[in-house]
C-alpha cells in the first residue's frame, strides 16, 4: 500500500516525525533488551543526563531533556522504584527533588557506555549518513533504509553477529506479514 503520509508532504510532517521516532524507539528497545530487558529505551537519556550533568532537580532534568516536568517526575519515580536513581529533597528547598544515579544506575550506565550506547549511536549515524535533498526526502530515505535494514540488524552487523527475528532483526516485509 502507498504511504499516505508521504503523499501529504509537509502537511503530515509532525505525524511522520512521530512515526519515525516511535519506530526508532521500538527498534532501539530490541537492542537495549540485550543489556536490561526491564528498562525502556526512552529512559536511557535520563540516565545519560544524570551521568553527564551530575545530580539535577526534576526541573533541571526536564529542561535538559526538553521534556515536561510531570513526565520527568513519573519517569524519575519509575527509575527510583527500579533502584536506578535516588530522589532526595533539595538542600535549599525541601519541595524540590534532587535526582542522582543510584549505585545500580551507575553500574547500568557504565555498562551501557561501554558498548550499547556507542553501538546504537554508530548504527543511527550510519543510517543517517549521506542524506541528500530537503527534509522530506531525507525522512523518506531514513524510512526506506530502516525498512531495508532495521536498527537491531544494523547493530548486529556492526558487531559482526547474525540477527534473529527474536532480536527484532526481521525485514520490513517479514514484520508486515506478522
Amino acid at each position: 500500500m502507498d504511504d499516505f503520509l508521504r503523499r501529504l508532504g509537509h502537511l503530515a510532517l509532525g505525524s511522520r516525525l512521530k512515526r519515525l521516532g516511535e519506530q526508532l524507539q521500538t527498534e532501539t528497545q530490541h537492542v537495549v533488551d540485550a543489556l536490561d530487558a526491564g528498562l525502556p529505551s526512552g529512559q536511557h537519556p535520563f540516565l545519560a543526563a544524570l551521568d553527564m550533568l551530575g545530580p539535577l532537580t526534576v526541573g533541571e532534568l526536564a529542561q535538559a531533556l526538553g521534556a515536561s516536568q510531570p513526565g520527568v517526575t513519573r519517569t524519575v519515580a519509575r527509575l527510583a522504584e527500579a533502584g536506578l536513581v535516588e530522589a532526595k529533597p533539595g538542600p535549599a528547598d525541601q519541595r524540590q527533588k534532587v535526582v542522582s544515579l543510584a549505585p545500580a544506575g551507575r553500574a547500568l550506565v557504565e555498562a551501557a557506555k561501554g558498548e550499547l550506547w556507542p553501538q546504537i549511536d554508530a548504527a543511527v549515524t550510519e543510517l543517517c549518513a549521506g542524506l541528500d535533498g530537503g527534509l522530506l526526502a531525507q525522512l523518506a530515505a531514513i524510512e526506506d533504509r530502516l525498512a531495508a535494514e532495521p536498527l537491531p540488524r544494523r547493530v548486529a552487523r556492526q558487531r559482526g553477529l547474525g540477527t534473529s527475528p527474536a532480536a527484532g532483526g526481521r525485514r520490513a516485509d517479514e514484520r508486515a506479514s506478522s
